[in-house]
């Protein structure tokens, strides 16, 4: 990584977003962080939801803790269970960073995203779902520079065949089997080749004759994103209701009446100025 002054520049081993995985917009200048904090999140989360074979965590737990038991002057023991440690196969991580969308080339961009691939088995859809309803019911982030996660199924190049292909993929597995309401979500980033109305407009063709457009209360939300010559896409429920996944406001909505209610606020804030200060 190469640093400029004002501006990121973060090079990948990996520069084109290939899915399934999830785009993350974070906060301006801590694209490396947010890489960082993700990795770990998503790490975590997939480790709960998608055990790997072979593996258990709770074997691993019960022989840390055996190891505390022994003897601590048995040093042969240990050296033992050291060189076992080495030999046991290394987990590999299921998410990988792609690319940032700071650079050079966009320097008044003001939504870096990054963008982390999914290996199998994890699922993008239900691994943001996880943490959404997790910052949702407790408040907790467990990050600092994310706000929101976007999660795609596929991704591909942004031209007009390859986004009806990917439209059909996506769509037939969702819609196929009973009549759905729903609604276009789209997204475009750093991209002038296809006009917004073109684009939604194609991705209707590809609906099947079971679906319908609901504006009020859709059943699913079709999420388009378009990030400079690729498209990605996905099939989502409770959207809005998740905030647009945007685990900032999901946050801020959960922790702000309990702020009020301890009698936090502006008008709280100032009195305790005008205490401190010594007026009435």
């Amino acid at each position: 990584m190469s640093a400029g002054r004002g501006i990121t520049h973060l090079q990948w081993a990996k520069r084109t977003i290939e899915g399934p995985g999830i785009l993350a917009t974070c906060v301006k200048g801590e694209e490396k962080g947010t890489v960082g904090e993700l990795y770990d999140l998503f790490e975590s989360l997939a480790a709960d939801m998608w055990l790997i074979e072979g593996h258990d965590s709770s074997a691993n737990d019960r022989y840390r803790g055996s190891d505390a038991e022994e003897n601590e002057h048995d040093l042969e023991m240990q050296i033992t269970k050291e060189v076992a440690a080495l030999k046991r196969p290394k987990v590999e991580k299921r998410t990988s960073a792609c690319m940032s969308s700071i650079s050079s080339t966009y320097p008044d961009c003001l939504d870096p995203v990054i963008f982390m691939s999914c290996k199998p088995p994890v699922d993008s859809v239900k691994l943001v779902m996880k943490h959404v309803e997790n910052v949702q019911e407790t408040g907790v982030m467990r990050t600092k520079y994310t706000h929101r996660l976007t999660p795609v199924s596929g991704t591909c190049v942004a031209n007009l065949p390859e986004l009806h292909s990917l439209c059909r993929r996506t769509v037939i597995a969702y819609c196929a089997q009973e009549n759905t309401e729903g609604w276009v979500e789209l997204r475009v980033r750093n991209h002038n080749t296809l006009t917004r109305m073109k684009i939604i407009q194609e991705v209707a063709k590809c609906m099947p004759s079971n679906y319908t457009v609901d504006l009020d209360d859709p059943d699913v939300f079709i999420l388009v994103e378009v990030f400079k010559s690729t498209f990605g896409m996905n099939i989502v429920k409770d959207y809005y209701r998740f905030r647009k996944f945007n685990v900032m406001e999901l946050a801020n909505a959960h922790n702000e009446p309990e702020r009020i209610e301890k009698g936090a606020g502006r008008v709280q804030d100032k009195k305790q100025d005008d205490n401190d200060n010594g007026t009435a």
